[in-house]
């Protein structure tokens, strides 16, 4: 385990001249340059900020990834793109200014939760050649049909693998999460709804996605997860699926991910077979899984070779 050192609100933009911020969080003597995992926090894209998520020194940093994690502007003050251009702002400063703190920005990874999980996917379908490896967990992939598939707090306890439900408000509705963020009731605008969608841009060529999402989840449907992993196999990229029956919304905030209780995954591969990274890990839920993840992708293929 490495010592961990953490640089506290280094401002990397300043739209409209309020400076954003991040939070770096860097292993001590781990080399002259290590990789970089971004951490994108969740609340909705309108609460929220660089401080919401898991302990970020456990979770990576003594284990020899640097950790960034960043603020962006919430949908009360900016709508949809500005939160993309914040994570490309960030990006492109751990592109300038990274080496100075002993980042190699070849080897960036994104890691989101929510609302943070759906920007780090669209900043992996639209960076391709910035980003190394995502891991989203459970945001949203395609706005319009996550009515058809959001399930119920009593179906979700009594049924959470087969019964969904429908709603019918979510697209309408202009104080929802998703209609906050773009402006409009989402039936309103269907070109932002598309813009905002990471499957639009889903093509060969993606970086590997690990993507999870609980069953039970009653915020975002994980009907959302398989929609994306579909679309990044249907294209041949590489990705895997982990869906945790009985597991509900935000467990990435929580540091006892898999400690608490034993939860099996139902794990999917884009291509036959358990990838390397995987095998040690088998299917339990653990942060152990998320770190072979980037562990592979940054170190043992982070030079893009």
């Amino acid at each position: 385990m490495y010592q961990v050192k953490v640089l506290d609100g280094l401002a990397y933009a300043e739209p409209g001249g309020r400076p954003l911020r991040l939070d770096l969080y860097l292993p001590q003597g781990a080399g002259e340059q290590v990789p970089v995992i971004m951490w994108l926090h969740g609340g909705g894209w309108r609460i929220g900020d660089r401080k919401l998520g898991p302990d970020l020194s456990r979770f990576f940093a003594e284990r020899g990834f640097a950790m960034a994690s960043i603020d962006y502007r919430l949908s009360g003050e900016a709508k949809f793109p500005a939160q993309m251009e914040d994570v490309r702002a960030a990006i492109e400063w751990i592109g300038g200014k990274g080496a100075e703190f002993g980042l190699d920005s070849a080897k960036l990874g994104l890691w989101g939760s929510s609302a943070g999980g759906h920007l780090a996917a669209m900043a992996g379908v639209l960076f391709p050649d910035k980003v190394k490896a995502v891991v989203d967990g459970y945001g949203p992939t395609d706005f319009l049909q996550m009515d058809a598939h959001r399930i119920s707090e009593a179906q979700a306890a009594s049924d959470p693998e087969s019964v969904r439900l429908h709603p019918g408000q979510l697209s309408a509705d202009p104080d929802s999460p998703e209609s906050q963020l773009l402006g409009a009731p989402l039936l309103e605008v269907p070109d932002r709804v598309k813009a905002a969608n990471p499957i639009t841009y889903v093509n060969s060529g993606m970086p590997p996605f690990l993507i999870m999402h609980g069953i039970s989840d009653l915020a975002v449907p994980y009907h959302q997860s398989e929609l994306l992993f579909d679309a990044l196999a249907a294209a041949g990229n590489e990705a895997t699926l982990c869906l945790i029956p009985g597991l509900g919304h935000g467990f990435f905030n929580r540091n006892e991910l898999g400690l608490d209780r034993e939860m099996t995954m139902i794990v999917r591969h884009s291509r036959p077979g358990a990838p390397e990274w995987m095998r040690c890990c088998g299917m339990r839920l653990t942060f152990d899984v998320i770190e072979s993840f980037f562990r592979y992708h940054l170190f043992t293929h982070g030079s893009g070779a």
